[in-house]
């Protein structure tokens, strides 16, 4: 359990640790490569920041946007913890819907809003806070740390596996936790034990070498939007199941103490349903759950439609080309690489007469099914429940972190997803928020989670032995 001095530091200095958060949520830093680059800049400040806190820091040239990387080591007894969480922004389009600038923080209602609050800046700056309680009022970090925060996750971290791959012996770590995640609601604190894997692709049918008159070639050749809606059409059956075949060959079944314990769970399908302005929820499988379906079955959906004349008043053409964008949402045990050349056939089997196809993959991650009884682990619900005062539930989730896979895979690590977003943060979305209560007590769960892994701490012995 933390000292009362630890606790006493951290309340004294959150208008100092606030001002500090609003600095680095200043930073445009996102990492589209249309974008100026705000990433730059912003892993600077990060550094800076991290050496004043009296860890070993720098900037990783990655081949895009950088990463940065700190490190404290305090001892060669004791095990050392790696954690990972990111720098990098969504675009904070539209940008007319912010009520206050996006780089520009303002708090309301007890929540901090800024594009990055919640995604991902307030959850790097818990760890931040953390280390600097630790080593002002706590006798020291009680466990060698590393820090990696990344500047593209949210443009699929394209260059994180090469930068682990090729220097594996910098990131060795007894243990990994991710900060990108957050709570399953208000006052019920979470922690995920598996994601969704996702491939994304790009479905492009071609008719005639050009577009062409509706009234001359109409009922002459075969249009590319019509094709491409029978396409989209074809992909689910009656029951909203996908219907490519071996789609659901390697699809692990639900346990019956997993179905339960979501049942038990604080979620109300109207209330959601409700909150995305529907009447009802129904996308996904007959015969699932809202959470079954969403965390533990795959999925395909269409995110969007390119074709034809789309400007004010009228264009009569048949359009020389149409083109969908899909994303595939994979649960454990699915390979995608086995999975696109199954859709590959299914396109090619459902390209009418007069239309040529081309398929063409954009972004692949795998799913992630974590170990729920690791010391890590454990260490994580003692973290959370010291600090938010109440036991976490432990829950998939349905959206991807594919850099989860790579520490896995790469690093041999699984990690302990260790967040404070809530449902409500808007993230991604305008008026992105975090609610600084869940600022403060993220500070108390990295230092608690700190204080876990130490072996002779007053926490319980400490939960992870070195390598």
């Amino acid at each position: 359990m933390l000292s009362d001095k630890v606790k006493k530091y951290l309340r004294e200095h959150r208008d100092e640790h606030l001002k500090g958060l609003c600095e680095l949520l200043r930073f445009p830093s996102i990492a589209n490569v249309k974008d100026p680059d705000g990433c730059s800049p912003c892993a600077e400040w990060l550094v800076e920041y991290l050496r004043r806190l009296g860890m070993e820091a720098e900037v990783l040239s990655t081949g895009g946007r950088p990463c940065v990387f700190a490190e404290l080591h305090v001892g060669a007894d004791v095990p050392t913890l790696l954690v990972y969480a990111h720098y990098d922004v969504q675009p904070p389009d539209p940008l007319d819907e912010w009520r206050s600038g996006p780089f520009d923080p303002e708090v309301r209602d007890g929540c901090l809003f800024a594009c990055g609050a919640s995604d991902d800046k307030g959850q790097i700056f818990t760890h931040m806070m953390a280390v600097e309680a630790l080593m002002n009022a706590g006798g020291g970090v009680p466990v060698n740390l590393k820090f990696l925060f990344e500047g593209e996750e949210e443009i699929g971290s394209p260059n994180i596996e090469a930068l682990l791959s090729g220097g594996a012996k910098r990131f060795d770590a007894d243990a990994l936790v991710i900060s990108d995640v957050g709570f399953f609601a208000e006052n019920c604190p979470s922690i995920i034990y598996a994601l969704r894997g996702m491939c994304c692709f790009e479905v492009t049918f071609t008719g005639a070498n050009r577009d062409v008159h509706s009234g001359i070639e109409g009922g002459v050749i075969a249009n590319p939007i019509s094709a491409l809606a029978k396409l989209l059409g074809a992909f689910h059956d009656a029951g909203g199941r996908v219907a490519i075949p071996g789609y659901y060959d390697d699809v692990l079944p639900l346990s019956e103490d997993e179905r339960a314990a979501w049942a038990k769970l604080p979620f109300d399908e109207a209330d959601h349903a409700r909150e995305l302005g529907l009447d009802t929820l129904a996308g996904g499988e007959k015969g699932y759950s809202v959470l079954e379906r969403n965390w533990a079955r795959p999925t395909l959906e269409c995110n969007g439609i390119v074709g034809g004349y789309t400007a004010p008043g009228t264009k009569t053409i048949i359009p020389a080309q149409a083109s969908a964008k899909i994303s595939l949402r994979l649960v454990p045990n699915q390979n995608p690489d086995a999975i696109f050349p199954m859709i590959e056939r299914f396109v090619a089997e459902h390209t009418d007469p007069g239309i040529r196809s081309q398929v063409q993959v954009q972004a692949i991650s795998r799913p992630v099914l974590l170990g729920t009884d690791s010391p890590a682990m454990r260490a994580g619900k003692y973290a959370i429940t010291e600090a938010f005062g109440r036991k976490p539930v432990l829950i998939r989730c349905g959206a991807s972190v594919p850099v989860t896979e790579v520490f896995q895979r790469v690093l041999g690590l699984d990690a302990v997803m260790l967040g404070i977003s809530l449902p409500e943060d808007n993230l991604h979305s305008p008026n992105e928020r975090l609610k600084l209560e869940q600022l403060w007590r993220g500070a108390y769960m990295a230092a608690e989670f700190y204080q876990k892994l130490a072996p002779d701490s007053g926490a319980g012995n400490g939960e992870v032995d070195r390598v």
